[in-house]
């Protein structure tokens, strides 16, 4: 199992602050996951309509799309950070 924490709208769109989650063999990578987020339903499909922008990081170690999801216990989810 692997825990998916969301933040900030994230969070508010998917109407989860966390979970618990068995991803399929084919969700391999941090695209793949992002693009099995998208499909679960109305919330997610909004959360991750525009995957390139949500921010990813594999045991609080940020990731790309390409980075492989293979052993991560927790992977978060959040949208850009902006501040000043």
């Amino acid at each position: 199992m692997t825990k998916l924490v969301y933040f900030a709208w994230v969070r508010e769109k998917v109407g989860l602050a966390e979970e618990e989650a068995t991803l399929p063999p084919e969700v391999a990578t941090v695209g793949d996951l992002l693009l099995y987020l998208r499909a679960r339903g109305d919330g997610f499909a909004e959360a991750f309509a525009e995957p390139e922008t949500i921010r990813v990081a594999l045991d609080r170690v940020h990731a790309f799309p390409e980075d492989p999801l293979a052993g991560a216990r927790e992977i978060a989810l959040f949208p850009p950070m902006t501040g000043g």
